[in-house]
């Protein structure tokens, strides 16, 4: 499988995704050779962080400087109550261990900011971006672009779940910050504040690991330039175009490349 051997046990393991004409052989091994930086292992990373473990891929870069709390239990399954006072990513990176202990993991315990973001998170296919900030969902998104690697941004509150995936280095496509432009974390917002539905976290963090699979291993229709929002209180999906801000800070000056799905 283009130069990677899977023992018996991997073969049964992952048997259900091989079947799948799109992914296949070839697709598991391009998964088994991959990474993928989660930043936040709260409501939206823990089910993604569970996802992409079963799936297989091979590395896990775990980003998250918070330890669980009870309260956290509601909605951040990858967590027992055991773990409360623990590091999330090592408590993660135990769950992963216990699942598929063919992933391997690299647990950091660091906040992620403008200065640290692009070290933190090269060398990875993939970004899933699940954090509770938009002071750090700006700087993954301007180390996603100078990396020129692509995110899937997740987030939730309450009864309603926001999804894009962005690649704002190509022509036409745009960025995070295309879309929210510089906004100030609001503390009424947050979500001790406001409240969220422990299952709609777990419906995106779930999508938001179809994304990431989707960023190593083509399937189906691009989703870049577009974004999903679940609303669990209505029963409604639905989706919505995204533009490139010309104005943008941090993309306008890209787009010197061709508008075409790059993985």
């Amino acid at each position: 499988m283009a130069g990677l051997t899977f023992s018996d046990e991997e073969l049964t393991r992952y048997a259900r995704q091989i079947v799948l004409p799109e992914l296949g052989g070839m697709g598991q091994a391009r998964l088994a050779r991959a990474g993928v930086a989660v930043v936040g292992a709260g409501g939206i990373g823990s089910p993604a962080i569970q996802y992409l473990a079963a799936a297989g891929i091979g590395r896990l870069v775990l980003i998250d400087d918070d330890r669980v709390e009870i309260s956290n239990l509601q909605r951040q399954t990858i967590f027992a109550a055991a773990d409360a006072g623990r590091l999330k990513v090592e408590a993660a990176a135990d769950a992963v261990a216990r699942l598929n202990p063919h992933v391997m993991v690299d647990a950091r315990s660091v906040r992620l900011d403008a200065a640290n973001a692009a070290a933190l998170l090269a060398g990875v296919d993939a970004i899933l971006d699940g954090s509770d900030s938009f002071a750090t969902r700006l700087a993954v998104s301007d180390a996603s672009l100078a990396l020129e690697v692509p995110l899937v941004s997740a987030s939730v509150a309450q009864f309603e779940g926001q999804l894009a995936v962005y690649r704002g280095w190509r022509a036409m496509l745009p960025c995070y910050r295309c879309l929210v432009g510089t906004p100030a974390d609001d503390p009424d917002r947050s979500c001790a504040a406001a409240g969220v539905l422990g299952p709609v976290a777990g419906v995106m963090g779930s999508l938001a690991a179809v994304e990431a699979v989707r960023a190593i291993v083509p399937f189906g229709a691009d989703p870049a330039g577009s974004l999903l929002i679940v609303d669990a209180g209505s029963f409604r999906f639905r989706t919505i175009a995204l533009r490139k801000d010309p104005a943008c800070p941090s993309c306008r000056d890209g787009g010197n490349q061709p508008d075409t799905q790059v993985h």
